[in-house]
């Protein structure tokens, strides 16, 4: 075989391998053959030997000074045909992977999809406004908003503008959000919407619709197949595919002139990637905001303490519906006492398991002909039992499992030991009584069923999504959250909200904030006040989540809760970092993790319940899985700080211990 002969210019590439190795995560010198010269430019993918191996590498630069002394090993050969990074995915890349304390294939892995030889064959020199025909948009939506319109002129002139913006009730939010994107993209500016799930990515691509051809709209979503995927991401890097919506990967998605980034529901838990860097959608799409200057939307029913905080520290503005606005599209909320002595009071409670003003509502919406949605926190049939006469949950003797029957009926068997528990006995006042504490969709339909007969029941739930129903049809709808049918036309005439203490009642630092954009995303499907639309909550009426949601004030809550959570040193208000580990990895992590003397380490602790480590390792030499927290304040140069001690200390862990799992976590959902 000849020798290779270098290129003329620039023959040292600087090359990142794509290996997820912490001591390896830097760049490397390459020489740039000859032939391979016009092809190796910055973002493609290359071929190259890496410790003995042909693996595949990401070229970051091309230059003529070499860094190592010694002589570079040739590039075997270009993979891919352009780039599939550019200049502004890679400083996004980098400095997710500072962010999250991550390795940098890591964050590759999140924003590149695998590469599919056969869709590189595809064309895309088709302009993005030859794909369609595309009509005038209506923006009157945004209108509805305090400075909406203001708003919607700085979007379009290209300004840097960041809204939290909340969405009216009875406003159908992919309304406004299709024609603010069909517009942007129209006008030359490359548009990015991130959802949550598939529905509401179906219910933005319907109106978008309406406004330009369905070839001009690029989805995303983990259903699509690899080529499909692949495919539709090399027509957005290469600048053809200018509107981009989808589900939360397509936070990544490589759009060029990029003018409007828009994400909805920011509190979902599907916006949080599972795998490392366990990145959250929000932070992806914030920090494109921070490092492009396009504007950006962050739209929701309810609000999180983190989106409320950006709005405090003036990074980003309220959008706000108009008081009038807010009157007329808002049904009217009821509380309901669901404590033993209310429930045991009320003559309905016991059968149809509905205090008297919650039966009438359904009976009301159901005469009117209407659909009436009732919200359970549950799927299946009884999840769970508690104490017929203080609701004390029922748990094994032996092993404290929660305690249930076998199949839906039969054998009372505990859960997590399947030891039979027939002769169980309430620990707190002796009752032999047992009560479904929150039971499922099933169960619920079932008692629905009996109690508002001859009314159809319709069930909605996992397994079994309903995107619609007919809104002139009387029926009950028994959904979990997340899983509610949108009733067609008005909405709904009655929306219920039962076992809401199982929401409330979580182990969870979210457990409120979460409570309450539940019950709101299930009352903003009720038909307004004036049409007879009403919600009950079945709930405590002073507590103050309750109360939130009977004035309709999710912006309120969120910045009560963000107090809260300042006061305490939770994030958002500080940072925080989990580490999880065997006992033996914990400790040298922690031993070689250089900190400031602000920041706090907490621990070791046992994992939450129901947490597990990945991997496998010997226990007798390592130790049991533990978790280390590591705290600091809320700026943006403590949480670079932070990102850095933690890739130090990764690096450092993978060259003395290597083998061991360890995961990290930077400001999860969950804490402890």
């Amino acid at each position: 075989m000849a020798p290779r002969t270098p290129a003329p210019d620039n023959d040292v590439a600087q090359v990142l391998p794509l290996v997820r190795t912490a001591h390896l995560d830097r760049l490397f010198d390459y020489r740039v053959p000859a032939e391979l010269a016009d092809d190796c430019v910055r973002g493609v993918k290359v071929r190259i030997r890496f410790s003995g191996r042909l693996v595949d590498g990401l070229v970051y630069h091309r230059t003529d000074q070499q860094t190592h002394h010694g002589s570079l090993a040739f590039i075997n050969k270009v993979v891919t045909p352009s780039p599939v990074v550019g200049d502004h995915m890679f400083a996004l890349i980098d400095k997710l992977a500072v962010r999250y304390g991550a390795i940098t294939q890591d964050v590759i892995r999140a924003a590149v999809p695998p590469r599919i030889a056969a869709a590189e064959k595809s064309d895309f020199s088709t302009p993005w406004q030859d794909l369609g025909q595309a009509t005038e948009p209506d923006l009157s939506p945004w209108a509805l908003y305090r400075h909406g319109t203001g708003f919607v002129d700085a979007v379009l002139a290209g300004k840097t503008v960041r809204a939290a913006w909340q969405i009216a009730p009875g406003h159908n939010p992919a309304t406004a959000v299709a024609a603010l994107a069909a517009k942007t993209a129209m006008d030359g500016g490359g548009v990015l919407v991130v959802v949550p799930d598939k529905r509401h990515l179906d219910r933005v691509e319907r109106e978008l619709k309406k406004w330009v051809g369905a070839k001009q709209i690029t989805v995303l979503h983990s259903a699509l197949g690899d080529q499909a995927r692949y495919r539709r991401f090399l027509s957005i890097a290469s600048g053809q595919s200018r509107l981009v919506i989808g589900t939360r990967s397509a936070a990544f998605a490589p759009v060029a002139n990029l003018r409007l980034a828009v994400i909805i529901d920011d509190g979902n838990d599907n916006l949080v990637n599972p795998r490392s860097p366990y990145d959250h959608a929000r932070e992806v799409v914030t920090t494109r905001s921070a490092l492009t200057g396009c504007a950006l939307v962050l739209g929701g029913i309810s609000r999180t303490a983190e989106v409320q905080m950006m709005v405090e520290s003036g990074w980003a503005h309220d959008l706000l519906g108009d008081d009038h606005v807010l009157r007329a599209g808002r049904p009217v909320v009821r509380a309901a006492a669901d404590s033993v002595q209310a429930l045991h009071r009320d003559p309905r409670a016991g059968s149809a398991r509905l205090p008297s003003v919650a039966y009438q509502a359904v009976k009301k919406a159901l005469a009117n002909n209407t659909p009436a949605l009732v919200q359970v926190p549950r799927a299946g049939y009884v999840p769970s039992l508690g104490c017929g006469s203080c609701f004390t949950p029922a748990r094994c003797a032996a092993c404290n499992g929660p305690v249930g029957y076998r199949d839906g009926g039969g054998v009372l068997t505990c859960r997590w030991c399947g030891r039979p528990a027939a002769n169980w006995r309430c620990p707190e006042c002796g009752s032999v009584k047992l009560r479904a504490q929150v039971k499922g969709v099933a169960r619920t339909a079932e008692e629905l069923g009996r109690a508002f007969a001859p009314c159809s029941v319709v069930s909605s739930g996992s397994g079994h999504v309903i995107d619609s129903v007919d809104g002139d049809v009387a029926r009950v709808v028994v959904a979990t959250p997340g899983a509610e049918p949108v009733a067609t036309g008005p909405g709904y005439g009655a929306v219920l909200l039962l076992d809401t203490w199982a929401l409330l009642g979580r182990d969870d630092l979210r457990a409120e904030e979460k409570a309450l954009r539940h019950w709101l995303q299930a009352a903003f499907l009720a038909r307004p006040a004036d049409a007879g639309g009403e919600v009950v909550v079945v709930a405590e009426p002073h507590h103050r989540v309750v109360q939130h949601l009977i004035r309709f004030d999710p912006v309120g809550a969120a910045r009560r809760e963000l107090a809260d959570r300042a006061e305490v040193g939770f994030p958002p208000a500080v940072h925080m970092a989990v580490i999880d580990a065997p006992q033996a990895t914990i400790t040298e992590f922690a031993a070689g993790l250089d900190l400031p003397e602000q920041f706090d380490i907490l621990g070791p602790v046992d994992l939450p319940r129901g947490v597990g480590l990945p991997g496998h390792w010997d226990d007798k030499a390592l130790g049991v899985a533990q978790r280390l927290i590591v705290r600091c304040p809320g700026t943006a140069a403590d949480r670079t700080l932070l990102g850095g001690a933690l890739r130090a200390a990764r690096v450092l862990r993978a060259v003395t211990a290597p083998g061991a799992p360890l995961r990290i976590q930077v400001d999860p959902l969950t804490v402890g």
